[in-house]
């Protein structure tokens, strides 16, 4: 029997993926403006809800949109759950506590758990010694870029820190989850988990919550909730499926790894913050895992 190739990133595909890490890192700094008003329950299902309108007003039934969620929304359901609401409530209640940066660089641990899960469930994706060295040097630039003391800092809880790696497990069961989802349009993928996740939230937000008795949030938490919503949920995600179509779930994945440095780049052209040492380096780190990840380097010395 022949052996079943891995997928492979290209240009076109590393391009997308840095564009979904800047927009993911946004995520985190809309995420933290928003849930300093917002319950988490509350602003996840605003997120999820407002992208999923989004995408139907996008789509308008275009791609059999409405069949595929007739005869799908069982497995459209389980993504939803595990790739949307499930992740999205553990980060965004550990960002009550800790800030965007930090949030970004515990889920960048997502891709060592996506390699351990398709490496249990699926044959085309194995574990192998270059993917876990470009993990580990990933997760060395994240460490690298958030500094020795952080982690031991008094005044954050241990359940505030558990919280988005949690999340990263989710995340990484989900995109070894996601690849039955390859053969549709990655809009429609996309539209069908934010449709289910953001119906799951509805009564727990409800209840939990109790969003009425809320006083109105100021614009600029209005301004991040639809940025969250539109950009860094509705957008992205159909870049994301649009990855793991043409790349795979572990290399899908590898977009949190850029998340970190996509918002500290992003807080200095934008918000006049200044880059140290440490974040050259640990950004140098992570993009040595990368390549170690892509494995073309290597392939490259071996023919040579």
């Amino acid at each position: 029997m022949a052996a079943v190739t891995a997928p492979r990133m290209n240009a076109m595909t590393w391009g997308l993926l840095l564009l979904l890490g800047f927009i993911w890192g946004g995520s985190f700094f809309f995420a933290r403006v928003a849930v300093q008003h917002i319950p988490p329950f509350t602003l996840v299902f605003l997120r999820l809800f407002l992208a999923a309108l989004a995408l139907h007003v996008y789509l308008h039934g275009a791609h059999d949109l409405y069949g595929c969620l007739r005869r799908r929304w069982r497995e459209f359901a389980i993504l939803g759950l595990i790739n949307n609401a499930l992740p999205h409530v553990l980060i965004f209640t550990g960002q009550t506590q800790i800030g965007a940066g930090l949030a970004s660089i515990l889920n960048a641990t997502t891709p060592i758990w996506t390699v351990l899960v398709a490496n249990s469930f699926t044959s085309d994706e194995k574990l192998t010694g270059q993917k876990l060295a470009g993990c580990v040097l990933g997760l060395l630039g994240t460490a690298v870029l958030i500094g020795p003391g952080a982690l031991a800092r008094s005044d954050i809880p241990f359940w505030a820190l558990a919280l988005p790696v949690l999340a990263a497990i989710s995340y990484g069961v989900a995109a070894t989850y996601g690849k039955r989802f390859r053969g549709l349009p990655a809009p429609v993928t996309a539209t069908g988990q934010l449709t289910f996740s953001s119906l799951m939230m509805l009564p727990a937000c409800l209840v939990i919550d109790s969003p009425w008795t809320l006083p109105m949030p100021p614009l600029d938490v209005i301004m991040a909730v639809l940025g969250l919503a539109l950009l860094s949920t509705a957008f992205a995600y159909i870049l994301f499926f649009r990855i793991m179509s043409l790349a795979g779930a572990t290399n899908a994945s590898l977009v949190t790894l850029v998340v970190p440095p996509g918002a500290i780049l992003l807080g200095a052209v934008f918000l006049d913050e200044r880059l140290g040492w440490g974040d050259i380096a640990g950004m140098a780190l992570i993009g040595a895992g990368l390549i170690v990840l892509d494995g073309r380097l290597a392939g490259g010395l071996r023919r040579a």
